[in-house]
């Protein structure tokens, strides 16, 4: 205990052992049940549309991690931050950059070592802090109080000679099958964080590894459930379960995460249904012959709410100047809305779509949806 600020001070993982029991009460155990039927039937939903939810669903959750950080953008900077050539805010270059990490993760989930983990990290970091991107930390980190030392600090990792070690002791961890998925996902997710084993881009990295983890176990096939949206709902409790966990008590963010999941579902179950809601009515408002590419731009729009001629050539294959022959209708019909993002770069936005992921970001801000 830290006798200038009352807090415990902890440089080492706690024991930790690869074959450790796991024991939580039963309470806990079949909320994880029950979280983990929901997140299953969901990605099935899902799966059978995958484009453009998949994407969708994504970027929401690259969104509502880098926002448990404090890194905010509106839906539309994020938006035009992944435009080719686009300029726009640092926080959203840094959530795209988190989308990346995402990706590498998904990818990388059938077999998730140590060179997986530094590969999502390399994601994230590597235009924000190439020095360290995909790189073990080489100094002592702590969390809170003082940037000078860790007197004071909430909470200090392992020292960084122990971190190799201590990542492959936890990945020993992931590898059991005699845990349920949720649970064991859940504990990992919490060694991980207090191994800390980065001197930025833990957090990020940690819940890129949730999703590595949920595809792995196979609760996730198709989409990526935001269970960071869930954790957004209330990140109080969510720090302080991985406070509890760092003192003996593993149920508080078996429990969290499993609250979490279902938060995600009901959130992304309402998200799915609003889209398809804007792209039923689309369909009465275009007038363009049926093998038009006004119609692929029309489904663009719903993972990619922010175009330009560019992204129309790369996702798509139309020149840039056949752009403004396909776009012209949906811009007449109310569909996007045309304006500059710098001189001689003209982008167009769908304002229903933005309106959706706003409204999805402000369900998980403010607590979500109700069973």
């Amino acid at each position: 205990m830290d006798p200038l600020s009352g807090h415990a001070v902890q440089y080492e993982t706690l024991p930790w052992d690869a074959d450790l029991a796991v024991k939580l009460p039963s309470d806990v155990l079949a909320d994880a049940e029950d979280a983990s039927r929901e997140v299953t039937r969901f990605d099935a939903e899902v799966g059978g549309e995958i484009a453009p939810f998949s994407s969708v669903l994504l970027r929401t959750e690259s969104a509502a991690s880098s926002n448990i950080e404090n890194l905010t953008a509106s839906v539309r900077a994020i938006a035009e931050a992944e435009l080719p050539g686009a300029k726009t805010t640092a926080n959203a270059k840094v959530i795209v950059a988190n989308t990346a990490a995402m990706v590498a993760a998904i990818n990388l989930a059938d077999n998730i070592d140590a060179d997986a983990i530094l590969a999502m990290h390399e994601a994230l970091m590597r235009d924000a802090d190439p020095k360290s991107a995909g790189r073990w930390r080489e100094e002592q980190v702590w969390i809170g109080r003082s940037a000078h030392g860790p007197r004071g600090a909430m909470f200090v990792p392992p020292h960084h000679s122990r971190v190799g070690e201590a990542i492959d002791d936890l990945l020993r961890f992931t590898q059991r099958d005699d845990i349920p998925a949720l649970p064991q996902i859940s504990l990992a997710h919490a060694q991980f964080e207090t191994i800390h084993p980065f001197t930025d881009g833990n957090g990020r990295t940690g819940r890129a590894l949730i999703q590595a983890m949920l595809r792995r176990k196979g609760l996730t096939r198709n989409v990526t459930v935001p269970v960071s949206a869930g954790l957004l709902t209330d990140t109080d409790s969510y720090f302080a379960a991985l406070t509890a966990y760092r003192e003996g008590d593993s149920a508080p963010i078996v429990r969290r995460v499993s609250e979490a999941a279902v938060a995600a579902v009901l959130n992304g179950r309402e998200l799915v249904n609003e889209l398809h809601t804007v792209r039923a009515k689309w369909n009465d408002r275009i007038s363009a012959r049926s093998d038009s590419a006004v119609w692929r731009i029309a489904d663009l729009l719903l993972r990619r709410p922010v175009i330009n001629t560019a992204l129309l050539t790369e996702e798509l294959g139309i020149e840039s100047k056949h752009a403004r022959r396909y776009l012209e209708p949906l811009s007449a019909a109310g569909i996007t809305i045309e304006t500059s993002s710098g001189p001689r770069s003209r982008v167009w936005r769908s304002p229903e779509v933005i309106a959706a992921l706003d409204a999805f970001a402000e369900r998980a801000r403010r607590g979500g949806l109700r069973r």
